[in-house]
């Protein structure tokens, strides 16, 4: 008896360190909404996920896309993607999508966030993945499903040699996006004002950025702190070299100015601190 229950017990436990590492992708989960324990399985978007995809980014999403996007997606035109299904669903559905990812390689130096990507100019093949479009059905949602998507994402564009990173953009009252992104440790870098316009109306969008294989802002904490540390240390040696010299010519001219005291303004000296000490900008 002690031994089945240990061998149960293994079982289990070496599934769940084999998703940990990313080894297994098919694990039940458990959603209040749903009935059942459903087994959630990744795989690539296929030609025959056209028509449920389509449905479900209408009824996701806002905006409306092309159908050249979605031909482009079935068919691994220019972009990557993974789907997410449910494999315990009865009736021929255990292979129907009930989430998606979709993402296109770019070019570092083609890109919109190239000014906040710290690379050489010279290493033209530098890459970037975009995010376009991450969507989960609602009865499915809760589950981890959009994270594990992301981590999908992850891992492809670490494979990448020469990719620097991963951005996005996420509309502004989209609360839940945002938090999803902030706990997956993406950086909010940017906010873009109108940048969608739906119903004839402008929502502005939040730009975030997740750095991989050495991918970075151009300005690193360290570099911030050291970078104001050596412009306040620089603006100061200006303003005491200003004073010394001010001594020197008070020195000079005490005979002169003997009569009339002349000192060395305080308001000046501060007015020079100002104008030296300018601002150590970084995003």
């Amino acid at each position: 008896m002690w031994h089945k229950w240990k061998e149960k017990f293994m079982c289990k436990f070496s599934k769940s360190i084999k998703f940990l590492q990313g080894i297994d992708h098919t694990i039940p989960m458990v959603n209040p909404k749903l009935s059942r324990r459903p087994t959630i399985s990744y795989r690539p978007i296929q030609p025959s996920d056209l028509e449920i995809l389509e449905q479900i980014h209408a009824d996701l999403f806002p905006i409306r896309y092309e159908a050249e996007f979605f031909q482009n997606v079935v068919n691994g035109h220019d972009i990557v993607s993974w789907a997410a299904v449910d494999r315990s669903r009865p009736n021929g559905q255990s292979d129907e999508l009930i989430g998606f990812v979709t993402a296109r390689i770019v070019l570092a130096k083609e890109s919109e966030i190239g000014d906040l990507l710290s690379y050489e100019p010279s290493k033209s093949d530098q890459t970037l993945i975009y995010i376009l479009t991450l969507g989960v059905v609602e009865s499915f949602r809760n589950l981890g499903i959009a994270s594990a998507l992301i981590r999908e994402v992850i891992k492809y564009a670490s494979s990448i040699p020469t990719c620097r990173g991963i951005y996005l953009h996420v509309i502004s009252y989209n609360n839940a996006a945002i938090h999803l992104y902030k706990k997956m440790s993406f950086m909010c870098v940017r906010r873009l004002q109108g940048f969608y316009l739906i119903n004839g109306q402008h929502y502005d969008s939040y730009l975030f950025v997740y750095y991989v294989n050495g991918g970075r802002s151009p300005c690193s904490p360290l570099e911030l702190v050291t970078g104001t540390l050596n412009l306040m240390r620089n603006g100061l040696k200006s303003v005491f070299a200003r004073l010394r010299k001010k001594e020197d010519r008070k020195v000079s001219k005490w005979g002169k100015c003997k009569e009339t005291h002349c000192l060395i303004s305080t308001t000046q000296s501060r007015r020079n601190l100002t104008t030296e000490c300018t601002g150590y900008e970084c995003v």
